[in-house]
This record gives C-alpha cells, structure tokens and sequence, in this order.
C-alpha cells in the first residue's frame, strides 16, 4: 500500500493523479503542513465502514469463517392448541 501526501495546493493542481494515487493507497492532504484530509476509493470506505453489500457479503468477509452460533431454545411453547371458532 503506497503512501501519498500531498499539500491543499498540489492537490488542487494535480486532482487527476491524486485519485489516480489514491486507487494505490491512501492521499494525505495537508493545510499548513498538518494532515487535513484523507482521500480514499470509495469501495475502501465501504471497507473501511463495514457499510458494504449484503449480510451474504458480510459473512462471506475475511475472518468470518469460524464462528459459532446457537440458537436459544424455544422450549414447549413452540406449538399451541387451534382455536377455529
């Protein structure tokens, strides 16, 4: 993952190559010489965000393999008399 910085005026002046960057990694914009801004690809914001795809997609994600998962218990209440009247 490469690493850009860039000034608020080079940024302003090199817009193109910027996102052409950020597509590498993330684009660090600073205003007098402090980190100001961040410019990433939006599918690494959906990344980044946990805002991606569906709950298939989600489970499908690195990482998700093994899980364990027990439903609770419903007990004998599952099933009632039908009352047709």
């Amino acid at each position: 993952m490469a690493i850009t910085t860039l000034s608020s005026r080079e940024f302003n002046q090199k817009t193109s190559e910027a996102k052409k960057a950020a597509e590498k990694g993330p684009v660090f914009i600073t205003d007098r010489g402090r980190t100001a801004h961040v410019l990433i690809t939006f599918d690494e914001y959906e990344r980044l965000s946990g805002k991606s795809g569906s709950i298939l997609d989600r489970l499908a994600m690195a990482g998700n393999q093994d899980f364990e998962f027990e439903p609770p218990r419903m007990g004998d209440k599952i099933f009632r008399p039908v009352d047709f009247e």
